[in-house]
């Protein structure tokens, strides 16, 4: 029963690491890009406007993650051992949605740099909000129509049509609006987070710094 039970939950996380693996690749593309767009100092040519469209067409896929919990009901109706849900499942699935969601936010974060460098302090929180509008109406689409970042350039009239016809409907406009209230409470958490933890690592290495300086050379 024990050597079934741990086959079982092998096959699951087999099965569940590729699409894992696939998801978050698609999650850390926006933060890849976010970096080379926001952080490097560059003029806005049409490359850099192309690497901005693309980005944004990416960047749902960062929080769609948090919508891959419906895998996580399956997998314990699945596996059916409390201790395999507690010890294994979960914390696999909240690694993988919390990392997701942190690529989100540290793309915000550099675009809020970006914005705050060019002297445009006064758009973060409303691109930050765009931002998180857009994104849910991009989970939404991913999730229950399931087009892909991609479908832009391969299908844009389905995406066009299709795509703004469903989200016109009471219960899609009523999700995107449920969505868009998680992605923002959380990413107003996180990004504290993720900021602290990074003034916490600035201060340690500026101390380390001068703890190193003032040490006597023998």
């Amino acid at each position: 029963m024990k050597e079934e039970l741990i086959t079982r939950v092998l096959q699951v996380l087999k099965i569940n690491m590729n699409w894992m693996t696939w998801n978050l690749f698609l999650a850390f593309i926006p933060l890849a890009l976010s970096v080379w767009l926001f952080r490097f100092k560059r003029g806005r040519s049409w490359l850099w406007w192309l690497g901005f469209v693309v980005f944004y067409a990416f960047l749902p896929n960062a929080p769609y993650l948090l919508t891959d919990v419906i895998h996580l009901i399956d997998d314990i109706r699945t596996v059916q051992s409390v201790w395999i849900i507690t010890l294994v499942l979960i914390p696999v699935y909240l690694l993988a949605i919390l990392a997701g969601f942190e690529a989100y936010v540290i793309s915000l974060i550099n675009w809020g740099y970006y914005l705050h460098r060019i002297g445009k302090s006064q758009w973060i929180l409303r691109a930050e909000l765009i931002t998180h509008a857009l994104c849910a109406v991009g989970i939404y689409w991913g999730r229950f129509l399931r087009f892909n970042s991609w479908d832009f350039i391969t299908q844009p009239d389905a995406v066009l049509t299709r795509g703004v016809e469903e989200i016109l409907g009471k219960q899609p406009l009523v999700i995107i609006a449920i969505t868009f209230v998680v992605l923002a409470g959380l990413y107003w958490i996180m990004q504290r987070v993720t900021l602290s933890l990074g003034r916490s690592q600035t201060a340690i290495d500026i101390n380390s710094k001068k703890a190193n300086s003032n040490t006597p050379n023998i």
